[in-house]
């Protein structure tokens, strides 16, 4: 059986190779021979596909892809590589359950599989995004643990302590952590949620001795939360993101592979980042060890994950998981637009359909590009977990309608998206309570929604 330390060891002493041979001679080159040789075609009428094959044949051009590519190593400059046997392995091994949070909060994730009745697990809230100061995160962590629907939360990334902008590696980094895991503590009791589990680690540590800082048993994280590593673009990994893994497999705690492959870089198009996140799900299990996995496949240039080409990647990636392993995978969203937006809203529902239909669970985020301080609010993750809610155990072609129909409704705006408002601009900062005109637009969105035979009031 692979354990982590086969991993490091294979980073020290796998083939040398630079990176950009790695980028250019293999992963690239390999990645246009497999989806040639599956015949793997993006189908822009089919965005939500129904074609078992189809997510077969990219499960299976993924495995044997990463079987040749591996994950490379940017510290050591080699190649980690595992081979059939020790990825099946890896895959068997992998956790068919996990149960996060306390009390009356605790929730056990499981696997699903396409047009699966079971509703998936709802991760709701900033996904990490930044906000500018204390008030903010609190505001908007007491009022995502106040959905009920919530499985978990995703906490901000704080910007300041005391008003001081965060230098990364720094003591502020860690002065920042601490303070992330103590106010997002404070927030979800405030809420009468004390035991929801917080699963995105700890957004504001950028750093391994950052992570481990808000470990501490008085103050930080706890067994029962989420702890995330990120991976590096494309199929990379380096000695920090180890050491994170490290720590956190010594403690026993449940660790998450995270990536978000770019679509228009070295995965080429719809094709080819469809394969690639599929092997990123493989490289998380073996390198990582991971226990549950998150993808976010992205736009080279606008940054979101809502245009056809990706809602495609998201469906059929999600399929060719969900139909060939029992991993506990989630999805995550990218939107061009910001809070306060139809469009916003339209780009959520159609992502989040398109990936829910397909066998996986969710986490929200990422909304405006992820990019933007105080581009957040609560009614974006409530609308998410609504949408999730209601799309569980659709029949794949009633959600294609319904995914190209949202689809075509954004599309154009791609380029230019609303911005949106901040949190402060569109709810009560104190309270977190929406502005009418914030949810006359929700509500708005829920009716046509309704219109197109998604109703968002399920409640089982």
């Amino acid at each position: 059986m692979v354990v982590f330390l086969d991993a490091i060891e294979k980073a020290l002493t796998g083939k040398p190779c630079s990176e950009r041979d790695y980028d250019l001679k293999i992963f690239s080159t390999k990645l246009r021979e497999v989806v040639k040789e599956y015949d793997i075609k993006f189908d822009p009428e089919n965005l939500v596909s129904s074609d078992n094959s189809l997510a077969d044949d990219i499960f299976k051009a993924a495995f044997d892809f990463y079987c040749e590519v591996g994950t490379y190593c940017n510290d050591t400059e080699r190649i980690i590589k595992f081979d059939e046997n020790e990825i099946k392995e890896g895959l068997k091994n992998a956790p068919s359950k996990i149960v996060f949070g306390e009390g009356v909060d605790a929730g056990t994730m499981v696997p699903r599989k396409p047009e699966d009745k079971t509703l998936p697990w709802r991760f709701l809230g900033a996904g990490g995004v930044a906000v500018s100061c204390e008030e903010v995160f609190m505001g908007l962590v007491e009022n995502y643990a106040k959905i009920p629907i919530a499985n978990a939360i995703t906490t901000p990334t704080l910007t300041r302590v005391n008003g001081i902008r965060i230098r990364p590696y720094s003591p502020l980094e860690i002065l920042g952590s601490i303070r992330t895991i103590v106010l997002g503590r404070e927030a979800i009791r405030r809420a009468g949620r004390p035991g929801l589990p917080i699963m995105n680690s700890i957004a504001t540590a950028d750093s391994a001795i950052a992570l481990i800082a808000g470990l501490h048993p008085e103050y930080g994280l706890r067994p029962t939360d989420g702890y995330m590593v990120a991976t590096l673009a494309e199929l990379k990994t380096n000695f920090d993101l180890l050491n994170r893994v490290c720590a956190l497999k010594s403690l026993g705690l449940p660790t998450a592979a995270i990536f978000g492959p770019i679509y228009g870089g070295y995965c080429g198009g719809p094709e080819g980042t469809a394969v690639a996140t599929v092997a990123y799900h493989l490289m998380g299990a073996l390198v990582y060890q991971a226990g549950w996995f998150l993808a976010f496949p992205i736009h080279i240039k606008h940054i979101a994950s809502s245009m056809p080409e990706l809602l495609w990647v998201a469906s059929v990636y999600a399929q060719a998981i969900s139909r060939n392993t029992h991993l506990l995978a989630l999805y995550y969203n990218y939107t061009a637009a910001g809070p306060c937006t139809e469009m916003c809203l339209y780009e959520i529902a159609a992502q989040h359909t398109a990936a829910v239909t397909s066998g996986v669970s969710i986490e929200t985020g990422g909304i405006a590009k992820g990019r933007r301080e105080d581009y957040l609010t609560p009614v974006e993750p409530k609308f998410a977990a609504e949408v999730a809610y209601a799309v569980a155990g659709m029949k794949r072609e009633d959600a294609n309608d319904i995914v190209k129909n949202l689809a075509s409704k954004y599309v154009n705006k791609i380029v230019d998206p609303p911005i949106g408002s901040k949190f402060q601009e569109c709810c009560d900062i104190k309270t977190g309570k929406p502005s009418r005109k914030c949810l006359n637009i929700y509500e708005g969105v829920k009716k046509e929604l309704k219109d197109l035979g998604l109703d968002l009031n399920r409640t089982e």
